[in-house]
């Protein structure tokens, strides 16, 4: 079973979606196991305090190096051989990409940490953290989201999880480098209604044709148009 640890100071906003649709139904076939930790149950702080002010002034407040560090060396441990890769979740991290996402399936267990406020101390990323990643050229309020956004794009990796190795070939970013080709499904034309006009939005015939040669052709060149 692969095993994935977030370390955050929210550690209730994981739940609801690691226990839901494919990562509910991975947990449940016991094929991933993903687990919030509380950042704030590894503070040696009385208060369980995480933060602090930064050294050298600024606005907000800095996460600490020690919560951080408690927590990965407990996960560590608990490991014993197995290989562990620990992930700083940071807008200024590289950008995740699925090359990462197979990339991290060859480990036993992945550990991400989510900052919060300011940011978190440099220490974590230059000492504990293997690497930092980002899931986009943008600020978020903390890195719950990101560190689940990577989780779900190693599960569905996972073999097992899907249920048919052709799912994951055929997808973004998984055929030769080009997006997915479009999807349809029934009804074979759906009548659009804008205001007072009527739009017959049809399936492109020769998805129709049964001509298995011939859509793979189309999808190939849809799929290169679709590519930036």
């Amino acid at each position: 079973m692969k095993k994935f640890h977030i370390l955050t100071i929210f550690p209730e906003v994981i739940g609801p979606y690691a226990t839901a649709s494919i990562l509910g139904r991975a947990q449940s076939k016991k094929l991933a196991s993903i687990v919030a930790h509380d950042l704030r149950a590894f503070s040696d702080n009385k208060h369980r305090k995480v933060d602090d002010a930064p050294y050298g002034g600024g606005a907000g407040m800095v996460m600490t190096v020690q919560p951080f560090d408690a927590a990965v060396k407990k996960i560590k441990t608990a490991a014993k051989k197995k290989s562990v890769r620990v992930i700083l979740t940071a807008a200024s991290g590289r950008r995740f990409t699925e090359a990462d996402a197979h990339r991290l399936l060859a480990y036993d267990e992945v550990v991400f940490l989510c900052g919060r406020y300011e940011g978190v101390d440099h220490r974590v990323l230059e000492h504990i953290a293997d690497e930092a990643l980002s899931i986009g050229d943008y600020v978020l309020t903390g890195g719950e989201l990101p560190a689940l956004v990577m989780t779900d794009a190693v599960v569905r990796l996972i073999p097992g999880v899907l249920g048919n190795a052709d799912t994951l070939s055929e997808e973004s970013h998984d055929t030769e480098g080009f997006l997915e080709y479009p999807q349809y499904t029934k009804p074979e034309v759906y009548e659009l209604r804008q205001g007072r006009q009527k739009i017959a939005l049809k399936v492109p015939e020769v998805l129709l044709s049964g001509h298995h040669e011939n859509i793979k052709k189309w999808r190939a060149l849809q799929a290169k148009k679709l590519t930036p």
